[in-house]
Parts: C-alpha cells; structure tokens; sequence
C-alpha cells in the first residue's frame, strides 16, 4: 500500500517512521527541498497546488493524507475526486478559518470563548464597548504556533495589535482565565468507530508547546470525549483528530482543533500501546484500530530551535529521543524527547531536567 502524504515535515516524518514497519510505502508532496520526511519515501517537490504533481499523486497513492492543516482545501477536494483523501477536505476547510471553526463548535453545543467577528479597525474599536479586557485578536486563517495573534490589555494597545496583524481578517476573541490547557487526541473509522487517548496537559511558552503530560484517569476525560465524538461524527471524520480546550472550574471550552496527528500526542509513541501516528494510518487504511490505553506514565518536552548535545539527553534514564533532521533555526521544532515510567514522581523529574536543557538551547 502506499500512502500519499501532503507536506513532509515532522509530523509526516513520524507517520512514515510508525508506517513502515506495516509494510507501507510512502509518497510526500511538500514545497521545500530539504523537508526532513523525504528520507523515508518518494519526495514529489512543488508546490501543493502543482496539477502535474496532484495528478501524479492521485495516480500512485492509494490513499492521501496530510500532516497540516494549511494545505488548500481546494487541493484535498482536487484529490478527494480521483483518489481516497482522509481526513476529508471538510474537515480542512473548517479548521482553516477560526470563525468558521468556532461557529462550526458552537453549533454542535461545544463552548468556545466569545468572539467577535473583526474585518477593519472600526469594527474592533466596536466590539471592545461590549467585551471586557483582556482580548486576544487573532487572524481567521494561517495561525499556528501563537503566529497572527496579540493580546490586547487596554483601548491603547488596539491601534498596534492590529497593525500587527496588517489588516488582515480577524476575530477578537475573549481571554479566558483557565485552570489548565488540555488537549484530546481521537480517532475514527469510515465505520464510525472511535478510540480515544487519555488527555494530555499541556504548557505553552510564548505561544509554543513546551511540554505535554498524559493525564489517565482525568475528571475531564468523559467531557472531553463527549465534545471530540460530537466534532469527529458531525465531519464524517476519518483519522486521528485533536481537539485543545481549556478548563474553567468544571467546565471545559474548546480552543480549537486540529484535524491530523498532533504534537500533544507524541507522548504515545512511547507512552501508549498504539501511537496517535499509526493509529492514524491503521484509520485511513481502513485497518482495525490499535489500543489507545497509556503504558505507566508518559510525557513530552519540545526543543525549540536549539538543541542540547544527543550525550547529554541519552544519559538521562527513561527518555526517549526523537531528532527530526531539520537544520537548527529559531523558532522550528527540531526535536523532542518523550519521558515513559512507572512512577509519578520520576516522571515530574526527568520533565523538569529536560525542561530545563530545552530552555538553555532554547531559540524561539
């Protein structure tokens, strides 16, 4: 079987890396020459809306998939006409725009914080006479990794932030005071049949994921599968879906989601029975789903644009190393190490050694 692939960075680079020891094949498309995917399969340079490359992609795969949400939907649906493409292109073209997205979890009864709709300076002066500070504006498309995003403390900060966001189509969105960030990594069947992965608590810096822990046995987890099977059979979802929320005293609200393997989820390479990555693959595939319960306990520090020399790291017991081959720049994940054990109180260790090691080499 072979897997097509949009893009090629690291989360396809693990895809592959959990794919291969099923005997698949693997074919990416991604625009950049030196993407550290390339290695483990056929590697289609171009743009992702090159026709000769669609078509040719189409052609070989049985079956595409992508690794970010930014591809063009048009792209997903160009394909979906000639060739099977999980997740479906719906899916993409929901989670590409934060106004739809939060319009499309507000319908099915998932809670967001409140939001305005903001397309020029007036209409953002506007909202602000009926939404308390502080705010966050945000651009409705290309986001990620806290890019196309500022936090606005008073009316004087307004003309900057969006100037920040150079006019671009945002929302205004309500900044909510939450106990923790948590995220829910799913996945779903053509048939329907869902697993779910214990929730994973989450810490960002800066706009960036720094560190995820599996949490088994949460007080949120049934709230959390609740909202995930909603979102995942309103999109006749197929594949692993994440879905990040915040925790307001009992309550969770979504923040948004993401319809592909996430990096939330890497603890399960090691920590889980089944990886969100081949779980992935076994979903598409239409293969049976692998067991999603946790092995002991498991967590996940990022290294953001540095990296701490590989010695050090794999003289720290339990840790689990994963270099993605990616040229050091700041700000670009390029590597992570995953931390599985039997104990609570070696895990809480060993995270806060490798936090402190990713924050010396840190170049966000």
């Amino acid at each position: 079987m072979i897997v097509g692939v949009l893009g090629a960075g690291q989360l396809a680079r693990m895809m592959a890396l959990a794919g291969i020891p099923l005997g698949l094949e693997f074919i990416f498309l991604d625009p950049a020459e030196d993407a550290c995917a390339n290695k483990l399969g056929e590697h289609l340079h171009g743009d992702y809306n090159a026709p000769h490359l669609l078509a040719e992609l189409a052609a070989r795969a049985d079956v595409v998939t992508y690794e970010f949400e930014n591809v063009p939907a048009d792209v997903a649906e160009f394909l979906a006409a000639r060739t099977t493409v999980f997740p479906p292109a719906q899916a993409l073209a929901v989670a590409q725009d934060r106004l739809i997205e939060k319009n499309f979890l507000n319908d099915l009864g998932i809670p967001t914080p409140a939001y305005a709709v903001i397309d020029n300076f007036e209409q953002l002066v506007q909202a602000m006479q009926t939404m308390a500070y502080p705010v966050i504006l945000k651009s409705r498309t290309q986001g990620y990794d806290g890019k196309g995003q500022a936090l606005i403390h008073s009316s004087s900060d307004l003309p900057n932030a969006w100037a920040l966001l150079d006019g671009v189509p945002a929302i205004v969105e309500a900044f909510v005071p939450f106990k923790r960030e948590v995220s829910i990594i799913a996945v779903r069947t053509s048939q329907g049949d869902m697993a779910f992965y214990p929730l994973s608590e989450n810490h960002h810096r800066g706009g960036i994921l720094r560190v995820s822990e599996c949490k088994t046995d949460d007080p949120m987890q049934q709230q959390a599968e609740s909202y995930i099977s909603r979102l995942m059979d309103a999109l006749n979802y197929v594949g692993v879906l994440a879905l990040e929320l915040f925790e307001i005293g009992d309550q969770l609200i979504a923040n948004e989601f993401a319809p592909r393997v996430h990096n939330s989820g890497h603890w399960t390479i090691e920590g889980a029975q089944t990886s969100q990555f081949e779980n992935h693959l076994r979903a598409i595939l239409q293969l049976p789903l692998g067991v999603t319960d946790a092995v002991g306990k498991a967590a996940m520090v990022n290294f953001i644009g540095g990296l701490p020399p590989t010695e050090q790291l794999l003289t720290i017991p339990n840790v689990h190393l994963h270099l993605y081959d990616k040229e050091l720049r700041k700000g670009r994940k390029v590597a992570h190490a995953t931390v599985r054990t039997s104990h609570d109180h070696v895990l809480r260790e060993v995270v806060a050694q490798l936090s402190q090691l990713a924050e010396q080499t840190d170049e966000s």
